[in-house]
């Protein structure tokens, strides 16, 4: 196998999203709500429990009312805040307002930060000629997050599961990232944290390979293995 084109996945790949406490507390500012210490602590562990901050941990338990909308949340923009608006709403905060507003928190650039070794491994494989695509279920456009970090520039294409209709790991939306790329698959590499979701692209004949979905303070360099895969291939 000679590797022509490297998938990346966004969330726990590439980028981590904020801790669920600062998300919350972004909000609260923004919306000029005081809350004591005690109250905030005990919001956004709730939240936490829920799972309600997109790229963050997952729902303890999804309420019955949600589960066929958790299932197909990344098909639709609709869909994907429907769902994570839904898990916040499990949670009884000071104005009903901050769960819309929670969610729009979240596709800001601001939430988003690179793991500390994304540019160095994007840059390389741009210097070796390979092909670079991102691969995402979401229910966003998040190239913003990649224009404000600057990352952009080593992205060749987007491919992302709310502007097809398909996720992860249906096999046809690693095929679409291939075929923007103009790479067979069986000369493509997938990156990603999901064990299920992106082990789809292997049956397409794509090498997988995983990372381990931490906070980017405690995740430095595992990224950089994939510039030595590539080498060896």
């Amino acid at each position: 196998m000679t590797v022509k084109g490297v998938l990346f996945d966004f969330s726990g790949t590439l980028f981590g999203i904020e801790a669920t406490a600062d998300w919350l507390r972004a909000v609260l500012q923004e919306a000029g709500v005081p809350l004591p210490d005690a109250e905030f602590e005990r919001l956004a562990s709730a939240l936490e429990r829920a799972g309600a901050l997109p790229g963050g941990a997952h729902p303890t338990s999804v309420p019955d009312r949600l589960a066929g909308v958790w299932a197909q949340r990344d098909r639709s923009a609709a869909q994907h805040r429907a769902a994570y608006t839904g898990l916040s709403r499990e949670v009884t905060l000071p104005d009903p307002r901050l769960h819309d507003a929670l969610y729009e928190r979240h596709m800001q650039p601001a939430a988003w930060r690179p793991y500390a070794d994304a540019a160095e491994v994007l840059a390389g494989l741009r210097e070796r000629g390979i092909r670079i695509a991102v691969i995402s279920n979401i229910g966003w456009d998040l190239r913003p997050v990649f224009r404000a970090h600057g990352l952009d520039p080593y992205i060749d294409a987007y491919t992302l599961s709310y502007e097809h209709e398909i996720q992860k790991p249906d096999p046809r939306l690693f095929a679409r990232a291939c075929e923007e790329l103009g790479v067979d698959p069986a000369d493509a590499l997938m990156v990603g944290d999901d064990r299920r979701a992106d082990a789809g692209a292997a049956a397409l004949g794509c090498a997988v390979h995983f990372v381990d979905h931490l906070p980017v303070d405690r995740r430095p360099d595992a990224l950089r293995p994939v510039l030595g895969l590539v080498e060896r291939s």
